[in-house]
């Protein structure tokens, strides 16, 4: 019999750089990448941290190299995205992960310093990179960007000012960038988790977790990193090609529930 399905939902052999990749969702962003076959560049802002991560792909049969990378540093970001194509090859698949909690009162004296922290590692990074990555991007077989928002990024809560403006400026970025790529055939989507189990949010009480997760969230619960980064390699694969500029909540139902 004739198979029906012609799109291909295998990343093997893909480049993947992953940006934040040392913990929690980047790291099982990672994991997930390099047990589905691919090549991962794992970067973040700590040697100890990327070798970690290296290590544990690499014990478990997979491939990855890792790079430091401080993602408000724009040199760096050339360099590393060009080591990352000499070392493991054109890169297909570039995830926007770093972050960083960033709030405040916007009467605090330094908030104009919140602000501009906030934009420096939520924000203007993504375009960087991006751009330092668009000739591999161009020339391969259908590139894909993945950019981290929250959702933060289409509401907002008390205290959180800075953090809230950079996520709703990368579903922005997302959409900008989705027309200005989709002729290479470059995707480019947002995705915006909800309350999820990272060191963000490990010091957050138990309690007050639970408390939260069970009357704001359908699922009554905090998400798990791997349960973003399935929704982040969806969107990598070839056969998501006609998925473009795209905001996709993983929040266990948080953005929909008026109850």
């Amino acid at each position: 019999m004739t198979r029906l399905s012609t799109l291909s939902r295998s990343v093997a052999g893909k480049v993947v750089l992953i940006t934040g990749a040392a913990s929690g969702m980047g790291r099982a962003e990672a994991h997930l990448f390099a047990d589905e076959g691919a090549k991962v560049a794992v970067t973040d802002r700590t040697r100890d941290g990327v070798d970690e991560v290296v290590g544990e792909i690499t014990a478990a049969g997979g491939t990855a190299r890792g790079w430091v990378l401080d993602v408000t540093d724009a040199t760096a970001i050339d360099t590393v995205t060009a080591r990352v194509h000499d070392e493991l090859g054109p890169i297909d698949v570039l995830v926007n992960n770093a972050g960083v909690s960033v709030g405040g009162p916007i009467d605090d004296a330094d908030f104009d310093d919140r602000w501009q922290l906030a934009l420096d590692v939520l924000l203007t990074p993504h375009q960087r990179l991006i751009r330092a990555c668009l000739d591999d991007l161009r020339a391969g077989d259908g590139g894909r960007v993945i950019n981290i928002s929250s959702t933060e990024g289409i509401g907002a809560s008390r205290g959180t000012t800075p953090y809230t403006a950079a996520k709703h400026g990368v579903i922005g970025l997302t959409r900008a960038m989705a027309l200005a790529l989709a002729e290479w055939g470059i995707t480019v989507n947002a995705i915006c988790p909800g309350p999820i189990l990272t060191g963000m949010t490990d010091p957050i009480p138990a309690a007050d977790r639970d408390k939260f997760a069970r009357r704001r969230t359908a699922a009554r619960r905090y998400g798990d990193p791997e349960e973003v980064a399935h929704m982040v390699l969806n969107l990598a694969l070839p056969s998501s090609s006609y998925v473009t500029g795209a905001v996709i909540p993983v929040d266990g139902g948080q953005t929909m529930k008026n109850d």
